[in-house]
């Protein structure tokens, strides 16, 4: 039985929604899947003044030496002007030694997302995510067109074949649809599976 992590960052809940349902699509393959959140680096006024989401049912993870636990790591976090936040940034920019010793290497990593708008950078910001993991080592999953949510054109939504997505609206009133949070469970299910076989 695999170990994944869901390690995810969100500012107004969108992702940790997003985050949630990776996890049940691990599950669901026969994981163990953990979700855990990167530590906030914005000052508290930022923080109030945003409105940003602060009651997460998720722990922050204790440090980059936790990765090593894990067999496959997805990774989530909203879109930055086209990039991932500065949050994720800075914890894998303390993974050095983990790069360095090639800890990470051969594990099975994805990552998924979310922006304000239709064409907002999502796959940008799941390429910025995917460019650290391969330098990482990791052996990379998206979401295949198996996933049949691909194919719907009759509603705005977030996927694509680089890993699952949502769209928030610029005020951040759209909530992940069906289509989105079905994308990111059967990612999470993908990466599991994968993982799965490689272990084997």
């Amino acid at each position: 039985m695999p170990k994944v992590l869901v390690l995810y960052y969100s500012s107004y809940g969108h992702i940790e929604q997003m985050a949630d349902a990776v996890a049940e699509g691990a599950r669901a393959a026969g994981a163990e899947a953990d979700v855990l959140r990167v530590p906030e680096t914005a000052p508290d006024a930022v923080v109030k003044a945003a409105h940003f989401k602060t009651d997460s049912a998720h722990a922050v993870i204790e440090g980059p030496e936790k990765l090593k636990e894990y067999d496959a790591i997805i990774v989530g976090a909203p879109t930055r002007f086209g990039r991932m936040p500065s949050q994720m940034a800075a914890f894998w920019d303390t993974a050095g030694p983990l790069w360095a010793t090639g800890a990470l290497n051969g594990k099975v990593g994805a990552a998924f997302t979310s922006t304000a708008t239709q064409h907002g950078g999502q796959e940008v910001t799941i390429f910025s995510i995917l460019t650290n993991l391969f330098h990482f080592g990791m052996v990379l999953v998206g979401l295949d067109y198996g996933y049949e949510g691909h194919a719907g054109g009759g509603e705005a939504h977030g996927s694509t074949p680089y890993g699952a997505s949502t769209i928030a609206n610029s005020d951040g009133s759209r909530q992940p649809s069906t289509v989105d949070l079905d994308g990111a469970r059967y990612q999470g299910r993908r990466v599991a599976e994968v993982a799965a076989k490689l272990a084997n």
